[in-house]
């Protein structure tokens, strides 16, 4: 049988990158996600050496560490609405004409003000579901509620989200 650091560290291989950009989405600075990232894995490896198989769905287990790490930072410092320039470059083409890029940029920071202005359960849903593929099922574990409940914050959550689309 793996030992418990093994067995943590193929937890930590398989999730890094989704919770990495789960927190980036909500925070918008590589630096500031970085060190929450850091802090979740900390934080879920101090519980897994103390519960580890009682952990039942690491993913749900990290995703709801990862969700209070975020609260827990806008709670010590405030929210602050800086869009990473880092990001948006990222994602475009590198054939992409200059003015394709400014309109792509702009509508990606359209797109994430409008989501940074929805409820947090209804951007946790989106980004999970969205961005992140994740099932209604495992959404509603991670959050504690029922799978139909999810479903209908989903629908409203995008309801929510196209119409402040259409108000920028």
């Amino acid at each position: 049988m793996n030992s418990p650091k093994e067995q943590f560290s193929q937890i930590y291989d398989q999730y890094i990158e989704k919770i990495y950009r789960f927190v980036y989405l909500k925070v918008n600075s590589q630096e500031i996600a970085e060190d929450l990232v850091s802090k979740v894995f900390l934080k879920g490896w101090e519980a897994f050496q103390n519960q580890g198989e009682g952990i039942k769905n690491p993913g749900a287990f990290l995703y709801q560490i990862a969700r209070n790490t975020v609260i827990d930072h806008y709670r010590e410092k405030g929210r602050t609405n800086t869009i990473s320039a880092e990001f948006t470059a990222e994602m475009a083409d590198p054939g992409t004409s200059l003015q394709d890029k400014a309109i792509l940029n702009a509508d990606i920071s359209i797109i994430k003000t409008a989501i940074q202005g929805l409820k947090k359960d209804y951007q946790d849903i989106i980004i999970w579901h969205y961005l992140e593929d994740m099932p209604i099922s495992e959404i509603a574990k991670t959050l504690g509620k029922p799978a139909g409940t999810v479903r209908v914050m989903l629908h409203r959550g995008l309801k929510d989200l196209k119409d402040k689309i259409k108000e920028a």
